[in-house]
C-alpha cells in the first residue's frame, strides 16, 4: 500500500472559491493546503513540498502569473494549474510562457478541475517518487524502509511501515490503540505506545514536543502531514 497522498496547495484571495476547491479535492482523497496570496504561498512553500500549485491569475499584491515566474525560475518542476478569467487570453498565453502546465477559466466546475488535476499528475507520475512522502522536514520512503530528517537517516522496521501506511492514508484521522493493533497484531497497549514513541523519534525535530504524531489524551493517536 505505498499509495502517495498528493498534497496540493490553493492560492485565491477569494475565499469561497477557496474553500470550494479544498472541501472538493479533499473528498478526492488530496490534502489541501491554501493560501490567500501570493505572500502567503511563498511561506509554505518554502516549508512544504507540494505535488501541484493552483493559482489565481488575479489577487492582489504579486499576480499568480508572476508568482509562477518566480517558481519556475528556481527550476521547480512542480506542476502548475493556473485560475483565469474567461477571456483573459494573453494571461493565458503568459502563463504557459511561464512554464504553467494548464489554465482553467472562472468559474468553472470542480469536476473539470479535478480531471485537469488527475491529467497533469498522471502525466508527470514517472518523475514523482511515489514511495518519498514528506512530514513536515522528515521523508518517509517506504520502499527503502527509511526516515530523513536534517540529514540524518533512520530506519523503520516492518510493523512501523505498516503504522505509517495506514495512518499517511487518513492524515487528521485519530486511530485508537486498538485500531493500531488490528494493523500489526498486536493487542498490548504498552507495545502501541513504544512503537508510536519510536516513530515519533524518527518523524519529530522535537519528539518531546511533537507537530505531526500526536496523542490525543485517551482516545489514541493522529498523524498530520501539514
Amino acid at each position: 500500500m505505498n499509495k502517495k497522498i498528493f498534497h496540493i496547495l490553493v492560492v485565491d484571495d477569494d475565499n469561497r472559491i477557496r474553500d470550494l476547491v479544498k472541501q472538493y479535492l479533499e473528498k478526492s482523497n488530496f490534502l489541501v493546503t491554501t493560501a490567500k496570496d501570493s505572500q502567503e504561498a511563498k511561506k509554505k512553500i518554502e516549508i512544504i513540498k507540494f505535488d501541484m500549485l493552483i493559482l489565481d491569475i488575479m489577487m492582489p499584491g504579486q499576480s499568480g502569473l508572476s508568482l509562477t515566474k518566480d517558481i519556475k525560475k528556481d527550476n521547480s518542476n512542480t506542476p502548475v494549474i493556473l485560475l483565469t478569467a474567461k477571456d483573459d487570453t494573453k494571461d493565458r498565453v503568459k502563463g504557459l510562457e511561464f512554464g504553467a502546465d494548464d489554465y482553467l477559466g472562472k468559474p468553472f466546475e470542480p469536476k473539470e478541475l479535478l480531471l485537469r488535476i488527475r491529467n497533469i499528475l498522471n502525466k508527470t507520475k514517472s518523475k514523482i517518487l511515489a514511495e518519498e512522502i514528506y512530514i513536515g522536514k522528515s521523508i518517509v520512503n517506504l520502499n527503502k524502509l527509511n526516515i530523513k530528517i536534517n540529514n540524518e537517516t533512520k530506519k523503520i522496521n516492518p510493523k512501523e511501515k505498516k503504522v505509517l501506511e495506514t495512518m499517511l492514508e487518513y492524515p487528521g484521522k485519530i486511530f485508537s490503540r486498538d485500531d493500531i493493533g488490528k494493523v500489526i497484531n498486536i493487542s498490548k497497549e504498552r507495545t502501541i505506545d513504544v512503537m508510536i514513541t519510536r516513530l515519533r523519534k524518527k518523524i519529530e525535530s522535537n519528539p518531546k514536543n511533537p507537530k505531526y504524531l500526536q496523542t490525543i489524551r485517551g482516545v489514541g493517536y493522529v498523524l498530520w502531514i501539514e
